[in-house]
């Protein structure tokens, strides 16, 4: 009998494959591997991957001390009190599964899975959910998602409401999100419509600024593991498997790696002299590897938009930063 692949082998054909998005055709070529066998390696290898990595690198904050230094992360380097994440969802395109008929088939004509995920104040996926199938509606998916009932049924050990920085005003610990999602007394997003006081657009800047640690992790994510750009040509469970394996290797690396894995010309960053916003270079990978979200309905209750207010409020007086406004202007 022939020698068997060693494990070796095996972990630089799979990190290879999800660095590189070769088809294992061409991976068969390089490693004088069958292709059946590469087949069977790669979901393998990225199921023992996230089994590794996943309680040490992959986890929410189990305890109110743990929440709290997620929130200080995002006051620290953001600006943004008592803020337990940034929400965000991408589709991964696919291709079209044999026999699924239109259960993948999604809103942009694209075969996809949906990605839902948190990331903390450092680019590091705190919170991944991976599978619902491209035609079910957004908001069904985060109607389902095992973050928001762990959320609502208070599972997660959040802390009680505490008062923002420098003022009396208690509010809840909230996650941000973008326009995609609903607005929740645990879920801030921006105020819609164009035409708005200069008030909401200092609002909208800072909560943006904020949430943009989802954008770049999603970014990063696609920059350095490009079988994410093309649709994945594998069977759903094994996209999943090749997603989660992803997200545990990105966040081994930010914390290990970080400069290497993710410099700083990689990421957005603002020029605070100028107002200005310079692209990350993630954004020249990002056109063809994950698509957004439609909106997820907009019924919301008048506790949620008095939070909203009060954070308005902080951000225009006790909260405000020296570059705010001309920041906002350009947003």
């Amino acid at each position: 009998m022939r020698e068997s692949v060693s494990a070796g082998e095996r972990l630089t054909l799979t990190l290879r494959y999800l660095a590189t998005g070769e088809t294992q055709v061409s991976l068969a070529c390089q490693f004088r591997i069958s292709h059946n066998l590469i087949s069977a390696i790669i979901p393998e290898v990225c199921r023992a991957i996230y089994q590794v990595l996943k309680d040490e690198y992959v986890k929410l904050p189990s305890t109110e001390e743990e929440w709290r230094a997620i929130a200080h992360g995002y006051f620290a380097e953001w600006n943004y009190p008592l803020c337990l994440g940034a929400l965000d969802g991408k589709r991964i395109l696919i291709c079209k599964p044999p026999n699924s008929g239109s259960d993948y088939y999604d809103y942009k004509g694209h075969f996809s899975l949906i990605m839902m995920a948190l990331v903390d104040a450092s680019y590091k996926f705190m919170y991944v959910d991976v599978g619902a199938i491209g035609r079910s509606s957004d908001g069904g998916v985060w109607d389902k998602c095992t973050l928001k009932e762990g959320i609502e049924t208070k599972l997660l050990n959040i802390p009680e409401p505490e008062e923002i920085p420098f003022t009396r005003k208690k509010i809840p610990y909230t996650i941000v999100g973008d326009d995609a999602f609903p607005l929740k007394t645990y879920l801030m997003k921006p105020f819609p419509g164009r035409d708005q006081t200069a008030e909401k657009r200092i609002f909208n800047y800072r909560l943006s600024r904020a949430r943009r640690t989802s954008e770049n992790a999603f970014g990063i994510l696609a920059a350095r593991f490009q079988v994410f750009k093309n649709p994945i040509r594998t069977s759903p469970t094994n996209v999943k498997d090749i997603s989660f394996a992803a997200v545990a290797l990105h966040n081994f690396l930010r914390e290990h790696s970080k400069d290497t894995y993710s410099p700083p010309e990689l990421i957005d960053r603002e020029d605070e002299a100028n107002g200005r916003m310079h692209q990350g270079q993630w954004h020249q990978h990002q056109h063809h590897a994950f698509e957004g979200l439609h909106a997820m309905g907009r019924g919301h209750s008048n506790d949620a938009k008095n939070i909203r207010a009060s954070l308005c409020d902080y951000f225009n007086n006790e909260g405000r930063v020296a570059w705010q406004d001309q920041m906002a202007l350009l947003h």
